[in-house]
């Protein structure tokens, strides 16, 4: 956040507390969808299309894509800007206005410079509705350029270098610690229900050897 426009009263200043603790996480859940959902037509079906199409290696058509994909967001959202804002603002070169577009779209803000505060300036409302819609496009760009960048193979093979690594050997002795007590306890209780088993049985009454001779003599 940057600019002059700032609450004074108790009340304002209260009300624009509550307003950002619900809006920027609702703001970032809408960005993260917008990025998600675009990145899927601009990133990674061009990508999988020359690489199933063409037959080119999908690591090198991911890097020059990357590359021209930057190359076009820096020109439309800083160079081609910068040169308007340079234009329509009197006291602004190109080099503040540049200045000013890398500051709001990198989301650092400090607010030294902002556009449309000549109050004689011609269009003054349609000026500053067309600055927040060039706002909010920009920081969706540049949002799907690092996300793009993200999905690189070496980049990711460079963030694995951060990662904690687990012990193998320890979460190895704890599954067979895991699988030592599951057997036990299954042999366990095969042993229990064979006993139930034998206990439950009914008593067979065995008859005597010489009951069996007289009836064979009978």
């Amino acid at each position: 956040g940057y600019g002059h426009t700032v609450p004074l009263s108790d009340g304002g200043k209260a009300f624009c507390i509550i307003y950002s603790v619900i809006g920027i996480p609702f703001t970032l859940l809408f960005l993260t969808a917008v990025v998600q959902r675009i990145i899927v037509y601009v990133t990674r079906r061009p990508v999988l299309y020359f690489h199933i199409r063409w037959g080119f290696s999908k690591q090198i058509v991911a890097i020059i894509h990357a590359i021209v994909l930057g190359f076009i967001t820096v020109s439309c959202f800083f160079l081609i800007p910068a040169a308007i804002f340079s234009v329509l603002e009197d006291d602004w070169n190109f080099l503040e206005s540049f200045y000013f577009c890398f500051i709001s779209l990198s989301t650092i803000g400090l607010g030294d410079y902002v556009p449309g505060e000549g109050y004689n300036q011609k269009f003054r409302e349609l000026y500053k509705i067309g600055i927040t819609c060039y706002l909010l496009l920009g920081l969706i760009a540049m949002l799907v350029v690092l996300e793009t960048f993200c999905e690189l193979h070496e980049l990711k093979k460079f963030r694995k270098l951060f990662y904690v690594k687990k012990d193998k050997e320890d979460d190895q002795v704890h599954i067979m610690e895991h699988d030592q007590l599951s057997f036990s306890s299954i042999s366990d209780q095969a042993a229990s229900m064979k006993d139930d088993q034998k206990a439950n049985e009914p008593f067979v009454t065995s008859q005597s050897p010489t009951s069996n001779d007289s009836s064979l003599n009978n």
